[in-house]
């Protein structure tokens, strides 16, 4: 059976598809086994089952509703904001905040600005940096749009930080020297996002 929502450091994640458009180096979608169990989907839910299956549960217990699986959430952004819109008009007293962890290519891969729609339905964003230039971006990152996504991924976050309350970028600890982990750093700052280092698993 398919899992759709996971527990993963006392957050719900939500698994919508395997659809992603980059191949990072250190993904683990290509590592053989990994401490989250087999999240591969073989059919997308509908975006109906993925409501029912966050409302049936008690959701006091989570500090956060995550939108990350093995693929891409904005791959499914409409379905996303539909989620997210259901919750909240769900009344639900025990609904915890609500992040996407993203690549940034949503507006990318949606063929248009994706931000303003995250308004009122996401109260986090973070999203994979993984390189202070475009050169570093694209040898971990591997997109298939090139580099017109280190572009994307940089607007994206611009965008972002004007409609979500919080926005972060990450990096992970793959293959990083103390130098390139301060230039991200800086990168984070002037796009007007805060800064977080992921260990790599």
């Amino acid at each position: 059976m398919d899992i759709i929502t996971y527990d993963y450091f006392g957050s719900l994640y939500i698994n919508m598809t395997n659809r992603c458009d980059c191949h990072c180096v250190f993904c683990i979608r290509d590592q053989d086994a990994s401490a989250l169990g087999e999240l591969w989907l073989d059919k997308e839910p509908t975006r109906e089952q993925v409501l029912e299956e966050i409302l049936s549960q008690d959701l006091s217990q989570y500090a956060e509703i995550v939108f990350c699986g093995y693929g891409e959430p904005t791959c499914r952004a409409d379905d996303m904001f539909w989620i997210c819109d259901q919750l909240r008009a769900a009344g639900r007293e025990d609904l915890p905040p609500i992040r996407l962890n993203t690549n940034g290519h949503g507006s990318l891969i949606n063929h248009r600005d994706i931000a303003p729609e995250m308004q009122g339905r996401l109260d986090a964003v973070s999203v994979s940096l993984n390189g202070s230039n475009e050169e570093e971006y694209l040898r971990l990152t591997r997109p298939g749009a090139g580099g017109k996504a280190w572009e994307a991924m940089l607007d994206f976050v611009r965008q972002a930080a004007k409609f979500v309350p919080r926005v972060m970028v990450s990096i992970v600890d793959y293959d990083k020297s103390p130098q390139e982990i301060e230039a991200c750093r800086q990168l984070a700052e002037s796009l007007g996002a805060a800064f977080r280092v992921r260990p790599f698993a």
